[in-house]
């Protein structure tokens, strides 16, 4: 071991002090610049309020998964979290926000299937998917639920294809966009089952579901958690889940497997992004942050009563998530023929 000496030269003639740094005196520069480049990576997140941007309308499940971290987050971070909706053209102009934002973990965006789907809807997209966005992670999955308006005469989806192939393109559809999880579900049950439904687009999901409630639409294929209080007063009859199993929250509604379509599966999943070459130990500390408010034993309990399966994946498990999905979501497209509006 050296021991280092820190030299002071004093310049009298001057009243100047100069600093000879030798030693020492050398290894606190390096010290005190490890402290400012740890703190730019992450050491001191967050340093101001955190917006999540939310590129749909309030009440949907990405809006009611991000107000749940909104009221828990901020009691770790000793700073707020402030919710910002920001739906229009599929999610694109939320999007597009956070792709341009500063990388440093303060602005944040979730998204859902339609992500996924974007880039194969529209010819040109301001903004790279899936490189201008760092996956932090999976927040939560849910099934949809296929459900119709009471008057429809089908009460399984078996009825439901054998009612839609004795009247082709009589019986009408919502979704909550072009491209979202609810439109694509449907569209791979036309082509799985064979029938012809007619898609009337709304502007998100209350709308969607209300248009059936008021029987404007017979059908719709929306998040499980969103649907159950109408499906609960009779108001919308649900034929099946989704997803390959039954849930916990509505253990009453088949599967779609077990209602008449064999291999037919759809998981609505929800996703945190940061922007691209946001500091990876940011992303780690967002990623465990979230994870753990999900994990909190009432809000688990809440989850799971909206229909929700907590998510908790890794930045490197979403990231590979998401790509899967994009090449699945993007063949049937393809194949389709899906524009966006």
């Amino acid at each position: 071991m050296h021991s280092h000496s820190c030299n002071v030269i004093a310049d009298r003639g001057t009243n100047n002090m100069k600093l000879k740094l030798t030693g020492c005196a050398a290894s606190i520069v390096l010290a005190l610049a490890s402290v400012v480049i740890s703190s730019s990576w992450g050491g001191d997140f967050p340093v101001r309020p955190v917006r999540i941007v939310v590129p749909s309308t309030p009440g949907g499940a990405l809006d009611i998964l991000s107000r749940i971290l909104a009221q828990k987050l901020p009691e770790r971070w000793g700073q707020p979290l402030v919710i910002d909706n920001r739906a229009g053209a599929g999610g694109i102009i939320g999007t597009e926000i956070v792709a341009k934002a500063d990388p440093d973990g303060h602005t944040l965006l979730v998204v859902a299937l339609g992500y996924a789907a974007n880039p194969f809807l529209y010819d040109k997209l301001p903004y790279r998917t899936p490189q201008d966005f760092a996956a932090i992670t999976v927040l939560a999955s849910a099934p949809n639920v296929l459900v119709v308006h009471p008057s429809v005469a089908a009460s399984s989806v078996r009825e439901l294809i054998a009612l839609a192939k004795a009247k082709p393109g009589i019986l009408v559809y919502a979704s909550s966009g072009v491209g979202t999880s609810g439109h694509l579900a449907m569209e791979l049950f036309k082509r799985m089952s064979g029938v012809d439904f007619v898609h009337v687009p709304f502007k998100g999901a209350g709308a969607s579901t209300a248009a059936v409630v008021a029987g404007q639409v017979q059908i719709l294929s929306t998040a499980l958690g969103a649907a159950l209080p109408q499906i609960k007063s009779g108001r919308l009859r649900a034929l099946a889940v989704t997803g390959l199993k039954r849930t916990a929250v509505a253990p009453e509604i088949p599967t779609a497997a077990e209602s008449g379509l064999p291999g037919y599966v759809v998981d609505g999943w929800f996703a945190a992004l940061a922007p691209g070459r946001t500091p990876v130990r940011v992303v780690e500390r967002l990623q465990t942050d979230i994870s753990a408010v999900y994990k909190i034993p009432d809000i688990a309990e809440r989850l799971t009563a909206l229909g929700f399966d907590a998510g908790g994946t890794t930045p490197r498990e979403t990231t590979q998530f998401i790509a899967g999905e994009i090449a699945k979501w993007g063949k049937l497209i393809k194949e389709v023929g899906i524009r966006g509006d």
